[in-house]
């Protein structure tokens, strides 16, 4: 079949891409050429409109064992002969679509990620948005995501251990699901996504390829419009047993010292493997297409390059050890075939029935080779002079301070998600994860140790619209913060880039500006972005989603038994606050939820304060001298008070400041600060290492029986709050749960 600009403009690619294949290859591609292009030069494949601005990031660190794109996945040394895998990516198209597999899917593939380097996995995170919790539409896509999160994340035996959701209007049409998965491997047992050594046999292993997923990496750098309903067939179908077999089979096999290395099929399928793992060993490959297990009957050559049918893996084999891995997988069932070999030169030559169908030079596929790199315009958005009218003197400060706590505790971006952690199984196969009592990040246990790891994803995308270089600082700070306050050191980052059309200019603004601003911070906490993943085109006829950088985060703590958790422990404790006690009510839950204020500023921030803050919070768990660790964020002080109190019962009585604003006091976001409790015994050794710290500090109250005292009036008990606070999701999905059994 003759291509010609029309038919790669069908495929996604530009008419000068279509050029820039044709000088690369000397003549006009053939169907099947154009194809592979098309999806490997697709954004979600090359990052073209991004690489530039993401090699700007802190790349390489004392811990880490990779550097940032070397590896699927992030690998970073916590002693003793162990390292930590994590990676952090999105599947909102596919989710969007179709919600359950979407979602399912999305969470097989970024273990894939994990255990191709030979890492187990052994705890998932997700970061949702949602748009409005009262449309039927959101809870219909909530349903289903969280439904397929849980299904696959249960059925293949990795607990999900924690995340966020958050609702905003500007997520209706294009909601988010970002998925982490975090393991552990020995040294030693690694594994390298390259291929090297001429005659090296090339096996496709796991389950055998099918027409579902084709053109899913194109499909995800596309607006979403009412139409897109049509692109199903561009959602994969995953199995998470066959996974589970996949994970056992490669696990046992690495050991044997049998592979040259190994690369999960993930987005464009064997195109990209291949691709990449011949690009990186500087190698090409001739592979055999009609010797690929399918699933359906005549399958053409672009159908089975492109397909993303999941539960698949590349693995380039030592020559004359074929005989060990087919054993293996036959022992475990699953499918595994020799469709190739390494050859020398760089060219990738593909073959149907003996005849040559596609022949490229894997280096023009890849990021950071033939592909191209773009440096997009961009412009501040319009919205920000909007921004800067915001008068906080224009909301009225309210004379019934509880009447508005109660209506804060509910709003569906603060209120307990019990809903949906209750559908996963958070001690599923491992069983290593400490649930004694809850802790601002996670805390995963590891086997055969004593060290844990922390583990957090965080990013308020409403602080990044109002700024998105401070907002990304904010982003990345809250993680650092969520493991500092949990006893733990931060060691890297991996994120998920959600933001709408690059070609938007006020949208490449965001971008640029959101990652100034993680690098400024990741470099302050020594934290280096070890990889990850940027979703552009999240964006509908009603325009972008909000900025959404999400920071997904790993801390070590040496000893396991040091976590710190957020839960008062007894009456009589004093109750301090943290950090600067500001007049700020700046894109806060209050008044954007409460008062419908669309444009305000970021709150209160200031690295140099954060930093300190997380330094004095470290000496201060090390010394044991408190005996909770809250930070707080959405919702204030007041709802820090009351998630610290919710575990054991016990209430709080407090005054508010003087200083500022009651709703400030009370609701303000202002970043930096950390509610601790402490005993009477303790207070002076607290008192003494944070003034020398320079650290600002209030005593805001202390620790009741069950009670909440605001200000000398009784707000009543600890339990009443806990159930307004576990209730509020539940029931806007009531609704959706009974059409369901309807």
């Amino acid at each position: 079949m003759e291509t010609t600009v029309e038919t790669a403009e069908k495929l996604g690619l530009r008419p000068d891409e279509f050029e820039m294949i044709k000088k690369i290859l000397g003549r006009t591609p053939n169907f099947t050429e154009l194809s592979a292009y098309s999806v490997m030069w697709s954004e979600h494949c090359s990052y073209k409109n991004s690489i530039k601005w993401l090699k700007t990031l802190p790349r390489e660190g004392a811990k880490l064992l990779v550097k940032a794109g070397e590896e699927n996945a992030g690998l970073a040394d916590i002693g003793d002969g162990w390292g930590v895998v994590f990676k952090i990516e999105s599947h909102n198209h596919p989710s969007a679509i179709e919600p359950f597999q979407g979602a399912a899917t999305g969470v097989g593939g970024i273990h894939r990620d994990i255990f191709t380097m030979g890492a187990r996995p052994i705890a998932a995170l997700n970061s949702l948005r949602f748009g409005n919790l009262k449309e039927e539409k959101t809870q219909h896509l909530m349903n289903g995501i969280v439904h397929g999160i849980g299904h696959y994340g249960n059925c293949f035996g990795v607990p999900t251990v924690g995340g966020e959701i958050y609702f905003e209007d500007c997520y209706h049409t294009n909601p988010l699901v970002n998925a982490m998965s975090v393991g552990v491997v020995k040294a030693g047992q690694t594994v390298s996504a390259t291929a090297e050594g001429k005659g090296n046999p090339v096996f496709i292993v796991g389950s055998a390829t099918g027409k579902d997923g084709m053109g899913g990496a194109a499909f995800a750098s596309a607006d979403i419009t009412e139409s897109s309903v049509e692109d199903l067939p561009a959602v994969q179908v995953g199995d998470p047993f066959q996974e589970k077999k996949l994970l056992e089979a490669c696990l046992e096999l690495i050991p044997k010292g049998a592979l040259v290395g190994m690369q999960d099929m993930g987005a464009a399928g064997i195109i990209c493997s291949t691709a990449e793992t011949s690009a990186k060993g500087g190698v090409g490959m001739r592979i055999d297409l009609d010797k690929v297990p399918m699933r359906q009957q005549n399958m053409k050559a672009w159908e089975l390059l492109l397909s993303e049918s999941q539960e698949r893996m590349l693995m380039i084999v030592k020559k004359g050890r074929e005989k060990e891995v087919l054993e293996v997988f036959e022992k475990w069932d699953l499918p595994c075939s020799q469709i190739g070999e390494v050859t020398d030169g760089g060219m990738l030559q593909f073959y149907m029935h003996g005849e040559l169908e596609a022949e490229v030079p894997a280096e023009s596929l890849v990021l950071g080779g033939g592909a191209p790199v773009y440096e997009r315009e961009y412009r501040e958005p319009k919205y920000f002079a909007e921004i800067k009218k915001f008068e906080p003197a224009s909301i009225p400060v309210p004379k019934d301070l509880k009447a508005v706590a109660e209506k804060i505790i509910t709003i569906p971006n603060i209120a307990s998600k019990r809903w949906i952690y209750t559908q996963y199984d958070s001690m599923v196969g491992t069983g290593n994860t400490s649930t004694n009592a809850p802790s601002d990040a996670q805390i995963v246990k590891v086997k055969g140790t004593k060290k844990g790891l922390a583990v957090t994803v965080d990013c308020n995308s409403r602080y990044v619209f109002a700024d998105p270089f401070v907002g990304c600082m904010i982003a990345v700070s809250e993680a650092a913060r969520n493991i500092v306050v949990s006893g733990g050191v931060p060691l890297g980052v991996t994120n998920c880039l959600n933001f709408g059309n690059p070609y938007d200019p006020e949208v490449y603004y965001q971008f640029v500006h959101a990652i100034k601003g993680m690098g400024e911070a990741c470099r302050k906490f020594d934290t280096p972005v070890t990889g990850g993943n940027v979703s552009f085109y999240n964006q509908s006829p009603d325009g972008a989603v909000y900025p959404t950088p999400t920071i997904g985060m790993v801390g070590l703590l040496e000893d396991i038994d040091t976590k710190m958790t957020l839960d008062f422990k007894q009456a009589g404790d004093a109750i301090y606050l943290l950090g600067e006690v500001n007049d700020d009510i700046n894109s806060s839950e209050y008044i954007h939820k409460l008062h419908k204020v669309e444009y305000s500023p970021v709150p209160h921030f200031d690295l140099e304060e954060e930093y300190r803050l997380q330094q004095t919070v470290s000496k201060l768990i090390g010394s044991k001298v408190i005996v909770s660790a809250h930070d707080l964020s959405e919702g204030g002080l007041f709802v820090t008070l009351c998630e610290s109190g919710f575990n054991r019962e016990l209430g709080f009585i407090a005054t508010t400041s003087a200083k500022v604003r009651a709703d400030a006091f009370w609701f303000g976001e202002s970043q930096s600060r950390v509610a601790v409790s402490v005993s009477a015994d303790n207070i002076a050794a607290f008192e003494k290492i944070v003034k020398e710290s320079g650290v600002p500090f209030t005593k805001v109250g202390e620790v009741t029986d069950g009670e909440v005292m605001v200000d000398g009036a009784s707000w009543g008990d600890i339990g009443q709050w806990k159930e307004k606070y576990d209730t509020a999701i539940e029931k806007y999905m009531q609704y959706e749960e009974q059409q369901m059994l309807a």
